[in-house]
């Protein structure tokens, strides 16, 4: 993409709209702006889940795997975006799905089958996966609305539900390389009559 922004702000969107790369202009709560908007939260909040395991790399070398997976899914995710804002833009492909469901595969082997439903929590950079799961939902939601309207093309929908997938095995990873045990959900304790 050889466009660059030299400027800011244009004043262009003061009255509630915005523009996409095909050049149409659409109002700020659009669904396809909700779906790109979603989608770089997401992108942000991985960006800190990032910095936090570099962050603690010294301490838990076994996290380098898992920056490892997850940094390029920044920049896919920026694919995502683009894909969104310029409807006819092509960027993600089935090897990136795939690539996930590898990572996943082969982290479920590790981990063990899950016996117990599990809550965000245990360390910030579990509870901080946990935030970027639900954020991919979010993200799902927003894109899948979208497609209602405007039917999508390409694998970003497969992609955005593969990544929610890893980043629930990526919380489950960290609590075993950090040496965490992983917070389980109990019921409520019924009032007895």
């Amino acid at each position: 993409m050889g466009f660059r922004l030299s400027k800011i702000y244009t004043r262009t969107g003061d009255k509630g709209e915005t523009g996409l790369g095909d050049g149409r202009r659409v109002p700020k709560d659009h669904p396809r702006i909700e779906a790109i908007g979603e989608v770089d939260t997401l992108n942000s909040q991985v960006g800190v889940l990032l910095a936090g395991l570099a962050v603690e790399l010294p301490v838990y070398p076994g996290l380098e795997e898992v920056i490892k997976v997850l940094a390029p899914c920044q920049h896919r995710l920026f694919d995502l975006g683009g894909e969104l804002a310029m409807p006819e833009y092509q960027a993600l492909s089935t090897p990136e799905i795939e690539r996930l469901e590898a990572a996943i595969d082969v982290w479920n082997e590790e981990l063990g089958p899950l016996e117990n439903f599990i809550l965000p929590g245990g360390s910030t950079l579990i509870a901080q996966a946990h935030v970027c799961r639900s954020l991919a939902r979010s993200a799902e939601r927003r894109c899948q609305h979208l497609n209602a309207v405007e039917p999508l093309t390409g694998v970003g929908l497969a992609y955005i539900n593969r990544l929610s997938d890893l980043l629930f095995v990526v919380a489950r990873v960290i609590a075993k390389r950090q040496g965490v045990a992983e917070i389980f959900w109990q019921a409520a304790v019924k009032p007895q009559e």
